[in-house]
């Protein structure tokens, strides 16, 4: 079947990713590179890829903007295209150049990107004569124009120029020059590292020339190494490569076939220390290992832009998958670069350290259950990645502990006792330090409030201080009840360690949406909890109900000094306004089954805020005392029954502090945060 009626359908059929608008180019100047090697003059071979621009006359476009690439031109002074290499041109999947890799499919890529492809070659015919051959090449008429000329030039050679760029891949591709020379020098690196030399590449960009062996100089760091290794039976060459760290790149594995580059894989953070910047006595590098095989040419796709080739494979004797050649070309990196990635493991694992130390306290006691090459990280990660990180290997922890649980407690089959009670032992002692972790973690969780707690209530720096509700989110997130918020989310151990104890809280909801009250009223105390105490011990007679009690707490704005006579300038008053509007509700369990006696059930009323001079003046009309350390007031209402407890911010931030101050102590942590300060 002809080229011609069987174009347009392998075009549908062959596969090129937009990201790979240059391929067709590269792959032009890899022609270029074996024509130079068919004619034998490699040391003396020369290779232009011109780019080429839209003329400057776009009146929509600024003036130093770069105009748009609108094909490419790439000469050689190789063989050129003789009867042999023409005749191979015309038939897909040629195998003319099968010993170089050559697919024979090369000519499609052009025209997945390219309108129209111009040749214009000098070659040598059959007789000895130079001859100037010229044809073109496009999706329509495939290979047509085709003749023969009397030579033009001294010497064989061939310029091939792909017109007309495809939007669609133009506008995936670098604009730049020097960008468009350096991709290029990383598809043909192997010809400027392998033994023997390369023919001189240039890439020319209107009034720059960019040299790609001195490209080549300027991106190494060191002189290349080169070692084989075996794979599954199969031989692979690796070839190691550092970069000067000025070089955009990171750590990679470059699988290549036939000479090119097919695929890069990043390896930063696979091996430990391998992340960043490396340095040796010559000073910062990046790291590259290209790899090739047989293996490799024979399982590449035919457009070269990936492998036939499984990530993994098991049990499948005499194939090599992705997974193979990582693990196996790491091994060989981790080896390689042996020396400089001790300086990066030591610092990886200080920053572990010093994060525990000094701020994640509950990851302490699971460190020893975690593999050490997981405890090393990029000294550069955040402190919210490391917690991500480290969080994650705390859960690991945890899901092997119920995993073993569940077989624990039973002898294995022909188990000696001795080894069953170090097997139990070994999950005890890594239960128990799963525990402490929590521990630590809640700890952790309380050092933090403290902290916010005391920024909070801080003069702003517009002289101002925070609203009410600030300081109440740190306490229990608003307009929820504890039907709609987790334990931890409340803390009300700031204000008193027995409110965690409670069998219904509301923050911030009106007194006829909390169930326990069955009170119409809109009206809405900061936070309301009710207490029952169902422990028979505390039942004295037959006539009594289970006890219960009621809290009301009162926060007012930081530095509040308009406080007056009346419920809604006075908080004591509203504290005591709200226990009286619950009780005439009569009061029910969050179940809705009542509580008798509800005018019996004592009541605690706390006010948060600042004792300002009007603030003193309503806790001594309220007969309350003040307490020793001039930081509060408290006294008892006898016509409400209740406890009133008024504390200042600045004791409620003292007594927490120095209630959780020993746990803090034991854990190692500061006494200011870094972070918050």
């Amino acid at each position: 079947m002809s080229l011609q009626t069987n174009l347009k359908g392998r075009l549908r059929n062959t596969s090129l990713p937009k990201g790979h608008g240059l391929m067709p180019v590269f792959e032009a100047v890899v022609n270029s590179i074996h024509s130079i090697e068919e004619k034998g003059n490699s040391d003396n071979g020369k290779i232009f890829l011109r780019v080429n621009r839209a003329t400057q006359g776009n009146l929509d476009l600024d003036e130093n903007a770069l105009q748009p690439i609108i094909g490419f031109t790439i000469f050689d002074n190789g063989c050129g295209f003789d009867q042999a290499n023409f005749r191979s041109f015309k038939i897909l999947d040629s195998d003319h150049k099968i010993d170089k890799g050559c697919r024979g499919v090369g000519r499609l890529m052009w025209l997945k990107v390219f309108d129209l492809v111009e040749v214009e070659s000098h070659f040598i015919d059959v007789d000895g004569e130079l001859k100037k051959r010229v044809f073109y090449f496009d999706d329509k008429s495939g290979i047509h124009g085709e003749n023969i000329q009397t030579a033009t030039e001294q010497q064989p050679s061939t310029f091939v120029k792909l017109v007309g760029f495809d939007e669609g891949y133009r506008k995936q591709v670098p604009a730049r020059g020097l960008s468009i020379a350096n991709r290029l020098l990383e598809h043909v690196l192997w010809y400027f590292v392998r033994q023997g030399s390369a023919p001189k590449i240039l890439v020319e960009d209107g009034g720059e020339v960019f040299d790609l062996e001195h490209l080549f100089e300027e991106h190494m760091h060191a002189s290349a190494f080169s070692e084989t290794i075996t794979i599954c039976d199969y031989s692979f060459d690796l070839t190691h490569i550092k970069f000067r760290a000025s070089v955009n790149k990171k750590h990679q594995l470059a699988l290549c076939a036939a000479n090119r580059l097919v695929k890069e894989e990043s390896i930063q953070g696979k091996l430990p220390g391998l992340y960043g910047k490396l340095s040796d006595t010559s000073g910062e590098f990046t790291y590259t290992c290209y790899v090739s095989s047989a293996y490799l040419d024979e399982h590449v796709r035919s457009e070269r832009t990936s492998f036939d080739i499984a990530e993994n494979v098991e049990d499948m004797l005499n194939e090599v998958s992705f997974k193979d050649i990582r693990d196996a070309v790491l091994a060989r990196t981790k080896e390689y670069l042996q020396d400089v990635l001790a300086e990066n493991i030591s610092a990886g694992r200080k920053r572990v350290n010093d994060f525990i130390d000094n701020h994640a306290p509950r990851y302490r006691p699971i460190v020893h259950y975690v593999a050490e090459e997981l405890l090393i990280v990029n000294p550069e990660k955040s402190d919210k990645e490391l917690e991500l990180h480290l969080h994650a290997q705390w859960y690991e922890v945890e899901r092997q502990l119920v995993s073993e649980g569940h077989s624990i407690m039973q002898p294995q089959d022909e188990e000696h006792i001795k080894d069953y009670k170090e097997r139990l032992s070994e999950y005890l002692g890594k239960a128990e330090a799963l525990k402490k972790s929590d521990l630590a973690n809640y700890v952790s969780h309380r050092k933090v409030i403290i902290d916010l707690m005391q920024k909070s209530i801080e003069q702003l720096d517009d002289g101002k201080y925070a609203r009410e509700d600030i300081i109440h989110q740190l306490i229990m997130p608003m307009r929820k009840d504890s039907s709609e918020v987790f334990l931890n989310s409340c803390n009300l151990w700031l204000i008193d360690e027995r409110l965690a104890f409670h069998n219904y809280l509301a923050s911030d909801k009106t007194l006829n949406a909390m169930p326990i009250t069955g009170n119409n009223s809109t009206k809405e105390p900061d936070l309301l909890s009710l207490q029952v105490f169902d422990n028979p011990l505390l039942v004295n007679d037959n006539t009594s109900f289970p006890l219960a009690s009621i809290t009301v707490i009162e926060i007012k704005r930081p530095m509040r000094n308009d406080m007056r006579v009346g419920e809604d300038k006075d908080p004591i008053d509203q504290a005591l306004s709200y226990l009286e509007r619950v009780r005439d509700g009569k009061v029910t369990t969050k179940l809705g089954r009542p509580i008798p006696g509800s005018n019996d059930i004592p009541g605690y009323c706390y006010v948060l805020c600042d004792l300002t001079e009007s603030m003193h003046r309503r806790c001594r009309r309220a007969n309350l005392r003040i307490t020793s350390d001039g930081m509060g007031y408290f006294g008892y209402n006898e016509p409400s029954h209740a406890y009133i407890e008024v504390i200042s911010f600045d004791q409620l931030v003292k007594a927490a502090r120095e209630r959780n101050q020993a746990f803090f102590d034991v854990l190692g942590l500061p006494s200011v945060n870094s972070h918050l300060s």
